[in-house]
Order: structure tokens, then sequence, then C-alpha cells
């Protein structure tokens, strides 16, 4: 039985709403960035930068970088604790699978913090 040590949100059910509502911001914001890019078939650099130089561009930007975190942690945990187990890894699966979460999530971190600096130019 796997513990609810690194779980996202400690629930099933708030885990499986939370992927839903990530990937509903997610495509949400996919599907704009697409509208954007075929609605203007000349675009170049300082159209790009204006889109993103408007607050609610970079507040959607945050917002999905936030979604994708969440989306991308539930799905990992998921996937770590599906296939990291003591029946394929013997008696080290729980150090492994901590090891694999931790890199993991720090890597998300990372990438987030980026992405923050990269939207609002810190």
């Amino acid at each position: 039985m796997v513990t609810n040590v690194t779980n996202f949100s400690r629930s099933g059910l708030y885990d499986w709403m939370a992927q839903r509502v990530s990937a509903v911001v997610l495509a949400a914001y996919s599907l704009f960035l697409l509208g954007y890019v075929i609605a203007n078939p000349g675009m170049g650099y300082a159209e790009w930068q204006g889109l993103f130089a408007n607050n609610w561009m970079r507040i959607f930007s945050l917002l999905s970088l936030v979604a994708l975190g969440a989306h991308a942690w539930i799905g990992l945990w998921a996937v770590t604790t599906d296939y990291l187990t003591p029946m394929s890894l013997g008696k080290w699966a729980t150090g492994v699978r901590f090891l694999v979460q931790a890199l993991c999530g720090i890597m998300m971190f990372v990438l987030f913090v980026w992405g923050v600096q990269i939207l609002w130019g810190i």
C-alpha cells in the first residue's frame, strides 16, 4: 500500500479534480495561443512581445504555469507509485521512489521559477 506522504492533495478525488481543472486551463491557454498565431499570420517579435507585455496575458501564463506544475506532479506521483514498487525494485523501492519524486519536484520548481522570471522580467 502506498502512503500519501508525497501526494499533491492527500485525496484521490481532489487529485482527480485538480488534474481535470489543470487540463482545462492548459487546453484554454493552448487554444488561445494557437488562435492568436492563426489570426496574426505575419506576426513578428514585436507583436509577440506586445502580447506578453499585457498583465492579463502574464497572469494567464502564470496560471498556466501553476496548472502545468500541478498537472505534472499528480501525473508523476501516480506513475512513480504505480511502477516503482517493491515488486519491481525489491527492498529499495521506497528509497528509489522518494529519490525520483524529489528530483522531479526540484526540477519542476526550478522550471517554474525560471518561467516566472521570463514572464515578469525579474
